[in-house]
C-alpha cells in the first residue's frame, strides 16, 4: 500500500508536531522534577529502580494492544485522549502535593500511570508518519525531530533544576498542563489522512489475530528480527544508565540539583548535536553499518562517564555527551527502516510490537539496576554493562547477515493468509 502522503499533509504533521514539542517540554520538565524529589526522599538505588519499574511497565503491557486499537481506530481521538489523560494524571499529582499526601509509593504509583498513556500516544504518533511525510523526507523529518527533542530535553532539566529553587514541587508539576492545552489545539485543527477502508470479516474482528500479524511482518523482514535483537540487547544494558544517573551524580558523587542538571542538560546537547548531523546529512545509506558503529562510540561514552573522578562532573558530562550523540544516528537509521519497509495500514502494530520486543527485558534491568549497585558498586555496574553491550554487538555483526540485508523496500502481505 502506497502513502497517501502529500505536501499538504507534510505541512500538516509539522503545526502538530508542534504542538507536540511543547508537551514533551512538560514532560521532561515533570520528569525530572519527580525523579529529583524521590531519589532526595529516599537515597535508596532500590527504590528509585522500582519507580522505574513501575513508571515503564504500564506501557510494557499495553503497548502491543494499544498498537492493535491504532490500526483500526481514529488515529486522532487516540493521540488526544492519550495526551488528555497523561495530563489528567499530572494533576493528580499537583494534588497529592498540594495536600501534602506526599508518600513515596503513592507518587510511584501515580506516575506509572503516565506510562500507560505514553503506551498509547507513542504507537499511534509513530503510525501517522508515513500517512503524512512522503517517503524522501522521512530520514530527514526524523533527524530533525530528534534535532528538537535534544533541544528540549536539554533545556528540561535546567529549567527543572532552575524552577526547583523558585517553587514547590505542586507548582511546577502545571507546566505539564498548560504544555498540554498548547499541544491539543494543533492536533483539533489538523486532519490526519484515514486509512482505506477494508471489508469488516469474521476475521478482521480478531484483535488477537491482527496483533500477530504485527510479528507475522516483522518475522518476514530480513534481517530485522536481528536489530530488534541488538535493540533489546541494548535497552537491558543501557537501563542501569537510564534508571541510576540521577543517583551516580547525587549519591556517588555528591551533587546538587544543579549538578544533576548539568549532567542531564549536557546527555542532551548530545542528542541535539548529533541530531544536527542527521539532519545536515539528509540521506543515509548502510543504515545497519550506522546503528552498529554508533552504539559501539556511544559505550565508550558510558566507560568515560562511570571512570570519571570523585566529583568531577564536567567528565560524566562529557562521557553522557558522547553516548547521547549518536543516539539520533541510531534511532533516526532504525526508524526509516521501520517506516520504509512496512506498510502504511500495519505501522501501528507493527510499531507497538516493536516496542514490546525492544523492551521486552528493561523492567527486568530496573529492577536489578538498584540491588545490583548496592552489591557491586554503581561504577563496576556501569562499566559491566557497556563491556557485555560491545562483545555481543561484535558478536552479532560478525555472525550474522544483517550487514548485507536490503532495507530500501516495502515488504508486505494477505492478510487473509495470517494465521
Amino acid at each position: 500500500m502506497e502513502s497517501t502522503a502529500t505536501g499538504k499533509t507534510f505541512g500538516h504533521y509539522i503545526f502538530f508536531w508542534m504542538g507536540q514539542l511543547f508537551s514533551l517540554l512538560g514532560s521532561s520538565v515533570v520528569q525530572f522534577v519527580i525523579v529529583w524529589w524521590i531519589t532526595i526522599e529516599t537515597k535508596n538505588p532500590t527504590i528509585i529502580s522500582v519507580a522505574f519499574f513501575f513508571s515503564f511497565i504500564p506501557q510494557f503491557i499495553f503497548g502491543p494492544i494499544a498498537g492493535v486499537f491504532t490500526d483500526r481506530w481514529n488515529r486522532k481521538l487516540i493521540i488526544g485522549l492519550s495526551d488528555f489523560f497523561q495530563a489528567l494524571t499530572t494533576f493528580s499529582l499537583v494534588l497529592l502535593f498540594l495536600f501534602d499526601i506526599q508518600q513515596v509509593w503513592i507518587v510511584i504509583m501515580v506516575n506509572s500511570f503516565r506510562g500507560l498513556f505514553q503506551a498509547v500516544h507513542w504507537p499511534a504518533v509513530n503510525a501517522i508518519i508515513p500517512l503524512m511525510i512522503p517517503k524522501k523526507h522521512l530520514s530527514r523529518m526524523n533527524g530533525i525531530n530528534y534535532f528538537f527533542t535534544g533541544l528540549i530535553n536539554t533545556l528540561g532539566p535546567v529549567i527543572a533544576g532552575t524552577l526547583l529553587l523558585l517553587f514547590p514541587i505542586n507548582q511546577i508539576l502545571w507546566i505539564d498542563i498548560i504544555t498540554f492545552l498548547i499541544a491539543i489545539t494543533p492536533l483539533i485543527l489538523i486532519k490526519i489522512p484515514s486509512l482505506p477502508k477494508k471489508p469488516i470479516t469474521k476475521q478482521r474482528q480478531s484483535y488477537l489475530r491482527e496483533f500477530k500479524i504485527g510479528f507475522k511482518i516483522i518475522r518476514m523482514v530480513p534481517g530485522l528480527l536481528s536489530l530488534l535483537l541488538v535493540a533489546t540487547i541494548l535497552n537491558f544494558l543501557g537501563t542501569p544508565f537510564s534508571t541510576l544517573m540521577v543517583y551516580f551524580v547525587d549519591v556517588t558523587h555528591s551533587g546538587t540539583v544543579q549538578n544533576v542538571s548539568f549532567v542531564l542538560a549536557s546527555i542532551q546537547a548530545g542528542m541535539f548535536l548529533g541530531a544536527i548531523i542527521v539532519i545536515v546529512k539528509g540521506n543515509w545509506v548502510k543504515k545497519a553499518l550506522i546503528i552498529f558503529m554508533g552504539i559501539i562510540i556511544g559505550e565508550l561514552g558510558h566507560f568515560i562517564l562511570a571512570l570519571a573522578p570523585y566529583q568531577m562532573f564536567f567528565i560524566i558530562a562529557l562521557g553522557g555527551f558522547i553516548f547521547a550523540f549518536i543516539v539520533p544516528f541510531v534511532n533516526t537509521m532504525f526508524l526509516t527502516i521501520l517506516q520504509t519497509v512496512i506498510p502504511p495500514d500495519k505501522q501501528g502494530r507493527v510499531m507497538s510490537n516493536v516496542l514490546t520486543i525492544v523492551t521486552l527485558v528493561s523492567p527486568i534491568g530496573m529492577v536489578m539496576s538498584g540491588p545490583i549497585a548496592e552489591l557491586i558498586s554503581i561504577r563496576i555496574l556501569f562499566i559491566t554493562s557497556s563491556l557485555l553491550n560491545i562483545t555481543f554487538l561484535v558478536i552479532v555483526w560478525i555472525f550474522s547477515n544483517i550487514r548485507n540485508t536490503d532495507y530500501s523496500k516495502v515488504y508486505d502481505f494477505d492478510e487473509s493468509d495470517g494465521k
